[in-house]
């Protein structure tokens, strides 16, 4: 697909979690093609991806190797990245793990490290940002949730009570920073078709039922998700916040 170019983007420091991946590789790639400097965590290497970037494109992404649920290591990526780059004023909170599982089999450190992967990383990434974006005068912040627990979905309990935390968190964050010139908003994908989604759940007999709910009977792509990622991201979308944007081929409604 075309991607669009949103131009104010130009030389912004972007921080995205899981930017090394799936959907969060597309997300470092989609903000390289528009002149913005990026860096990013994850826990596996990247070394490939970054020597790819770095040939296709002007600037490679810094990456930083690190666990998200280690909240001090989060921080000290996110300074680092400010530190070469300059203060952030676009965060991409992307890393999720939908790991299935049933509600009888959850113990405590499941529970628990679920929510530190794809909850409590999100706001501690957000707090680490704020003041730069504050001294900055402006900044975005993405939040991903997915419409899994407004499908109802079972198979994933602890992976979806996140996702509606996030959306509660973005809406907060919003009210809190909006004088602050900080827009803060969540995107909920619907069924991307990643490798990982592939390789791990997608069969022919699941897919052709995901479609059937969809309004547009075609695949999401992960550049699907990029495009909307760069619409939040960038000035076009200047008076949007607190607001929940589905791309998932009109499955759910959100208002």
């Amino acid at each position: 697909m075309s991607m669009p170019s949103f131009h104010d983007l130009k030389g912004a420091s972007v921080f995205i979690t899981g930017g090394g991946s799936g959907i969060g590789a597309a997300l470092t790639e989609g903000f390289l093609a528009q002149g913005a400097k990026v860096g990013f965590v994850q826990r596996s290497g990247a070394t490939d991806f970054v020597a790819e970037m770095a040939a296709k494109y002007d600037s490679a992404p810094l990456f930083v190797p690190c666990d998200i649920t280690d909240v001090e290591a989060l921080r000290a990526a996110i300074a680092q990245v400010a530190e070469a780059h300059g203060p952030i004023t676009v965060l991409v909170n992307n890393a999720a793990n939908d790991r299935r599982h049933t509600t009888l089999e959850v113990d405590e450190a499941f529970w628990d490290k679920s929510q530190a992967i794809n909850l409590k990383a999100y706001f501690f990434a957000a707090q680490a940002v704020i003041p730069g974006m504050q001294a900055a005068g402006q900044g975005a912040i993405v939040n991903f949730s997915s419409i899994s627990y407004m499908m109802g979905n079972a198979g994933y309990p602890a992976y979806t009570t996140a996702n509606g935390g996030i959306t509660a968190m973005t809406r907060s964050l919003a009210r809190e920073f909006g004088p602050d010139r900080i827009r803060v908003n969540a995107i909920a994908p619907g069924w991307v078709m990643t490798d990982k989604q592939r390789e791990m759940w997608v069969t022919p007999e699941a897919l052709a039922a995901h479609l059937e709910r969809q309004c547009l009977k075609e695949e999401i792509m992960p550049e699907d998700i990029v495009a909307a990622v760069l619409f939040l991201a960038s000035s076009a979308s200047r008076m949007m916040t607190g607001q929940l944007m589905a791309v998932d081929g009109g499955v759910v409604v959100t208002g």
